[in-house]
């Protein structure tokens, strides 16, 4: 039985129990958001993983992304980069490799972390017609599903599907044009087999076999956002809403049918259309889990686009996102190694913590930061840094004369001044 049917049933799972406990919430809430589609928890039955829910009054998670690309295959890399992404504190995990043996590199990945793993089953769909047939215009639609339910097989907790792509969405886009192009590689693969076959999209056409296939597996269903924005100033435009209103259409279809949801937002969007984007898509999707992506809120910042993401990141968890999905210095760059993996989840783990200050006034870290700087405990300082590691490292790199202090203000911190004058504990 599904997770949706035993919430629906009123019955509390194991999987609920324990993200209510991680969570500080009620069991009872945590069931009600499942039944309700406004929480997921991403599962199989094929493999064990730490519980994490996804959505309405929950803290807001992170993603890592990792995978080959046709330049760099390295195996041993990805597992690396999975354990550093679980270890940094990533949420949940994308396994999205464009190169190599996607069967052997994803078993691997899987077996490697205990974290939720997505995938987007089009992509190896399409590089293997262009292996197979020559060109991605030659994948047959058998073979677009039976990737999908070969990747649930090995234990894909959840998957981005490009299901808003269709006929109607790709003339939208036609019509409209765009500054920066098509930056989603599922969308761009998708919409060329379309045209050039002048076919439906499989995955709008045949919705209710690929939710079989979801159901029978117990994957959770990321709705793609194949239509967003590669420049701040195509976003929010027609194409991108009019994908919108079908992915949130097909949601409620998801739901009804039992599979859990989520829907994907545009990566691309200046600092003030951030929140109408945020409640545009809880609005229409009756408030299912929104999974932004991104977003990058300006298009000039190639090596700092961690820094961009979070800047969009922090906002958009404080308007309402439940799911965001880290970007590395990489980013538009070049394939990410262990290091930006590592730079890319710390960061927008800080973006997330502080857009959950805001959405669930979530702020007693910052109070005990903030009385354990005013009585300058170090260790316990320490202790609540989003990286404890690299915190003391940096100080015990430049070591002071005086251990209350740093270097930075040495035998002039205000702290310490305040300290042997004030008593202002509270």
């Amino acid at each position: 039985m599904s997770l949706i049917s035993e919430a629906k049933n009123g019955n509390i799972t194991e999987e609920m129990k324990k993200v209510a406990e991680s969570e500080g919430v009620e069991p009872e809430f945590v069931r009600r958001g499942i039944e309700t589609g406004r929480i997921v928890i991403p599962v199989s039955p094929y493999r064990y993983t730490k519980p994490c829910g996804i959505g309405k009054g929950l803290r807001t998670k992170v993603n890592a992304s990792i995978g080959t690309s046709s330049d760099i295959i390295d195996i041993d890399m990805e597992i690396e980069k999975a354990r550093v992404a679980e270890a940094t504190g990533a949420d949940t995990l994308m396994e999205l490799s464009t190169g190599g043996d996607f069967f052997d590199i994803r078993k691997k990945v899987i077996d490697s972390t205990t974290l939720s793993v997505g995938s987007v089953p089009l992509y190896q769909a399409f590089i293997e017609a262009i292996r197979k047939h020559g060109s991605v215009v030659d994948m047959t639609e058998d073979e677009l599903f039976k990737v999908t339910a070969g990747q649930a097989k090995l234990g894909t907790n959840f998957m981005a599907i490009h299901t808003g792509i269709n006929l109607f969405t790709v003339e939208r886009l036609k019509k409209q044009g765009r500054f920066g192009g098509l930056c989603s590689r599922g969308g761009a693969f998708m919409t060329a087999w379309m045209l050039h076959n002048e076919k439906e999209n499989p995955l709008y056409s045949e919705f209710d076999y690929l939710l079989e296939i979801m159901k029978e597996h117990e994957v959770t269903l990321s709705m793609g956002n194949g239509m967003r924005a590669g420049a701040v100033h195509d976003s929010t435009d027609r194409a991108q809403i009019q994908e919108l209103i079908m992915n949130s259409e097909l949601s409620d279809i998801s739901h009804a049918a039992g599979v859990q949801t989520i829907v994907e937002g545009p990566g691309h969007i200046p600092l003030d259309e951030i929140e109408a984007n945020v409640i545009l898509m809880k609005r229409l999707s009756g408030e299912k889990p929104f999974y932004m992506l991104g977003p990058l809120v300006t298009d000039i910042a190639p090596g700092y686009d961690h820094i961009v993401a979070a800047i969009g990141a922090s906002l958009s968890s404080a308007y309402g996102a439940d799911f965001i999905c880290y970007v590395t210095p990489a980013e538009h760059l070049a394939l990410p190694n262990v290091d930006d993996v590592k730079q890319g989840v710390i960061t927008a783990r800080i973006a997330a913590h502080i857009g959950d200050m805001v959405k669930n006034k979530d702020r007693q870290r910052d109070l005990d930061m903030g009385r354990a700087r005013r009585d300058l405990q170090w260790d316990r300082m320490y202790e609540l840094a989003i990286d404890p590691k690299y915190a003391r490292s940096v100080r015990d790199s430049r070591s002071p004369n005086d251990e209350e202090a740093c270097t930075m203000c040495g035998n002039y911190c205000a702290l310490k001044i305040v300290k042997q004058n004030f008593n202002l504990e509270r």
